[in-house]
């Protein structure tokens, strides 16, 4: 028997780890040393609140669009979800009115039928989602839980991961709905420009569908572009939608507070299917405002601290000749390999060392394991330390 939203297997082994061991090396979010013991994050802690925004005009004005372009939600994991839900919809419907187009054609005015009732709901297929390889996990049990048939396509290793758009067109079929992608790439932390995804847009618009953009670690750039959070961003572009949110970049995964951006009929949809869901507490939405108020003096700060750890993490694989990868450049994670050992092994030796990597095989990459620096670098130094101690032992 199948579920409609069985367990991820990532999110099951991840939970709950984090706080059983001594080094992290799984965590990406950018998290401040003090602890959040408050109700305020030490981060925002003393400064100004704006005198009159809305939350969702402070990211309208961040992105250069609309505040009818701009859906406040409960996280990046929950704008992903109702961009899915919304992006779904959007499919079904147009298979469906394209079926009763077909059913009013071939009546004869005297045999009329209701195109309401062209087709069978339980024949129509299923819509197309198709999600990049290697990737996060969730990402493709999602839509499957929604409904959608779900295939990939490839990010070439031997290709750094690039992103190759002539592969959306050759994976689509009729019922394509929509392609994945994240940016930075998670888990190689390849960054992708805004003209390459312009043109994933394009191939995607050519089949018929959108292209969702999962934008958290986007603004790991330094020095800052030009974008909202000095990152690339694709909103804005032709049937794309981007999510985003405060927790990796600011470390306030505790608000839960993130966001999509996107054509104004989705965004619609999206806000419609939100509607069956809790929504974001007021009190988040205060703070992200605060947040986003003060994002120069926070933007600032971030850039230092995975810069920072940027350098640590580019320091400890050039010393590290038994492993392969690449440490992008801004990058403070990774996808890694081991010359000799599985990913597992890896992860399991690192376990035993009091340490936390994550197993390659959530991201389709059984070979391999990521690495990510979250924490503050003195603290990430000595993870690297332990880590390079376990990996002396293999």
């Amino acid at each position: 028997m199948t579920t409609t939203f069985p367990s991820i297997p990532y999110l099951d082994w991840i939970i709950g780890r984090t706080d059983e061991v001594t080094h992290d090396l799984a965590t990406s979010d950018l998290r401040p040393t003090a602890s959040f013991e408050g109700l305020v994050p030490p981060s925002l802690a003393g400064l100004p609140d704006p005198d009159d925004a809305t939350l969702s005009g402070q990211l309208a004005d961040r992105y250069g669009v609309s505040e009818s372009n701009v859906l406040v939600t409960a996280g990046a994991t929950h704008a992903n979800f109702l961009a899915a839900c919304a992006l779904l919809d959007r499919a079904k419907r147009r298979r469906h009115e394209a079926d009763a187009s077909e059913a009013t054609d071939a009546t004869s005015p005297t045999d009329a039928a209701d195109p309401t009732e062209a087709t069978d709901a339980a024949d129509a297929p299923k819509p197309q989602v198709l999600v990049e390889k290697p990737g996060y996990q969730p990402l493709c049990e999602t839509p499957e839980a929604l409904g959608a048939r779900v295939d990939r396509f490839l990010r070439p290793p031997e290709f750094d991961h690039a992103l190759e758009p002539h592969r959306i067109e050759s994976a689509a079929i009729d019922s394509f709905a929509y392609a994945m992608v994240t940016n930075r790439h998670n888990p190689s932390g390849r960054l992708a420009t805004r003209a390459e995804l312009a043109e994933m847009a394009r191939h995607a618009a050519d089949v018929g569908g959108y292209l969702l953009v999962d934008e958290v670690y986007a603004p790991y750039v330094d020095p800052a572009d030009d974008g909202p959070f000095g990152g690339v961003t694709a909103a804005g572009l032709p049937n794309v939608v981007v999510t985003g949110s405060l927790t990796k970049f600011y470390g306030l995964g505790g608000l839960r507070v993130g966001w999509l951006v996107g054509p104004e009929d989705v965004v619609e949809r999206a806000r419609q299917a939100s509607m069956h869901l809790p929504s974001v507490a007021d009190p988040s939405k205060k703070l992200a405002r605060r947040a986003l108020h003060n994002s120069e003096q926070l933007d600032a700060a971030a850039r230092t601290h995975f810069s920072a750890n940027h350098e640590l993490l580019a320091s400890f694989l050039a010393e590290r000749p038994n492993l392969d990868g690449r440490i992008h450049a801004g990058g403070s994670f990774a996808l890694l390999e081991h010359e000799t050992h599985s990913g597992d092994e890896v992860v399991e030796a690192a376990l035993d060392g009091d340490v936390l990597v994550v197993p390659g095989r959530f991201f389709d990459r059984s070979d391999a394991f990521r690495i990510s620096l979250g924490g503050d670098p003195e603290a990430m130094a000595a993870a690297l330390d332990a880590f390079g101690s376990v990996l002396d032992e293999l």
